[in-house]
């Protein structure tokens, strides 16, 4: 059964746009390159705003350690990271869950 991992990232007040961008240019072709499997991405219609929300799956926990490691020490990223936040962070907050499905849910 996999596991979820649902991630919300609280931009930095008028740094979604940059956020986004970093995901749609770099982010989002990294966590490829390491076999993260995204699921997917949304904005806040009605709700908070000024946030990102994303699912990625796993096999499990085991997993996501060895893939998320990875990809945190991958210099690309690194360089990446610190080019698209050379004039301050873009996200103010991370909030991140694990969920698995129950047992009723049609998602297994």
């Amino acid at each position: 059964m996999a596991i979820h991992e649902l991630r919300i990232y609280e931009a930095v007040p008028g740094k979604l746009p940059a956020l986004h961008d970093r995901f749609r240019q770099i982010t989002s072709k990294l966590f490829a390159k390491h076999g993260i499997k995204q699921v997917a991405y949304w904005d806040v219609v009605v709700g908070t705003s000024n946030q990102l929300y994303y699912i990625l799956e796993w096999e499990s926990l085991a997993e996501r350690e060895v893939k998320w490691e990875a990809f945190l020490a991958d210099p690309e990223w690194q360089a990446a990271r610190a080019k698209t936040e050379a004039e301050g962070p873009l996200v103010a907050r991370v909030v991140n869950m694990f969920l698995k499905p129950t047992d009723y849910s049609p998602l297994k």
